[in-house]
Formats: C-alpha cells, structure tokens, sequence
C-alpha cells in the first residue's frame, strides 16, 4: 500500500475531492483526520473509515484555525506526516462583481488558511525528518473563466507558494507539490451548474471541446493521483505543478466546428 504508516491531515474531506482524497488515502494504508465545518458530515466520514480516521470541525475563515487543526491531528494520531490543503471556496466573482467581502474570503480560505497550516505543520515535519505536503489547486490558476477570477488568483498564488517553499524547504526533506485540477464531477459542481442554468443531467452532455474523453473526472481519479503525491513512491520530486485535465494546457489548439 502506497500511504503504510503515514499520518495525514486532510481539509475539506467531508465532501467532494477531499472526502476522496481521504477515503483513498485510508484504503492505501493512511490514518487521516478529515476536516470540514458541518460537524454531522465529519462525524459521518470518519465514522464511516472506521479506527483509521478522526474529525475536526474549524472553519479556515478563523485566523486560528490552521494551528487548531493541525495541533488536533497530532494529538490524534501522535504525529503528522503529510498534508492535503484542499478546502476552498469557488465564490462566482468577475471584475465587474466582485466585492471586498468576497475577495477577503477567498483569499482567507483558499491562500492564507494553506500557508499557515503548512506553517504549523513545519516543526512536525522537522521533528520527524520529512514530511509532505500536497496543494490541491486548479487549471483556473493559469488564467481562469471571468466568473472565476478572485477564485484563479487565489489558485495563482498558491502555485507560487507551493514552488517558493519546495525550494526553501528541499534539504529538510519536505516535499511540497500541487494539482492543478481539471473540471471534475463533484456533487457540488453538478448542483452549481444547474443552479447556473445548464439543465438535469447536463454532465453526461459536456462538448468534447472541454472534456474530450466524453465525461468529467470522477472525483475518485483526481484522488488516486493525491496519493501518489504523497507517498514515498513520488520519491524526491518537488515544487512540481502537476496539471490534471484531458487535453494540454498549453499550445491548445482545438478544431474549429464549420
């Protein structure tokens, strides 16, 4: 199993990717903390992992939550070996809609909450000789949709965070990567678009110009490659922005329909 005695700290597994993440890294042999804000979600995902898994409930919002989270799977598991920032808010906001309240959320969230975690996690690590840290992202952060612009500069800034402590941190054998993740069928992503105006059953009739396989990735796939990040199996790779779509994110040029 790829995850043998590792400890990991998951955010936002509750739902989506991350309750992926974290069911896939308890299957490979992880002990997980899962980590959301709806208590009765937590309780019901580590419930369902069994031994191999505990809950914490904070909400990344609060300043201190980071330390919180990350003191409270030490003093579960006794020590953490690797982390999964994957909790983010998707708020819709161009620049003609975007206000100071949702940048600052956005940015409290999906940057600031990843920074310092990874900040508490620093003196485990150290102690430990290691450690790892595996930043969930998105291909918006190359440039992103106009409704999505304060959610691509937060996804932005986290690329460049996890390359700028790759390199700090290399020589302490603390490996920091990330997923650029591509359009992935989430409960939540199936709810928003219809909520947005595409129609019931909408993702079994995505245009092969944005899925050409002919489907979305299944939140199970985007995990089956986080634990491969995270695992000894990785070996010293660092700093890599690994981009998780279907077709290349750079030099694209799809045919155009006459």
């Amino acid at each position: 199993m790829l995850l043998s005695d590792t400890v990991l700290l998951v955010t936002g597994s509750t739902t989506g990717i991350g309750e992926a993440i974290a069911r896939r890294a308890v299957a490979e042999g992880a002990r997980v903390m899962i980590h959301g804000r709806d208590e009765a979600r937590a309780r019901a995902v580590a419930g369902d992992l069994g031994a191999a898994a505990r809950y914490v409930v904070a909400d990344l919002l609060d300043p201190a939550a980071p330390s919180q989270i990350v003191a409270a799977t030490v003093d579960a598991f006794g020590r953490i070996d690797g982390l999964v920032n994957n909790a983010a808010l998707t708020t819709r906001a161009s620049l003609e809609t975007a206000d100071l309240p949702v940048f600052e959320r956005l940015m409290a969230v999906n940057l600031r909450a990843p920074l310092f975690l990874i900040q508490a996690a620093l003196p485990h690590f150290r102690r430990q000789g290691g450690g790892t840290v595996l930043n969930i992202g998105s291909v918006n952060a190359l440039g992103g949709e106009s409704n999505l612009l304060v959610y691509s500069m937060t996804k932005g800034g986290l690329m460049t965070m996890t390359r700028n402590l790759a390199s700090t941190y290399a020589a302490e054998h603390i490996r920091i990567n990330q997923i650029n993740v591509g359009w992935t069928l989430t409960e939540n992503e199936r709810r928003v678009k219809q909520e947005e105006g595409l129609p019931e059953g909408w993702e079994h009739r995505v245009p092969t110009a944005y899925a050409p396989f002919g489907r979305l990735f299944e939140p199970e796939e985007v995990a089956a490659h986080a634990v491969f990040w995270l695992s000894r199996a990785a070996g010293p790779v660092n700093g890599v922005v690994f981009e998780l779509e279907q077709f290349p994110m750079v030099g694209r040029n799809p045919d155009k329909a006459v």
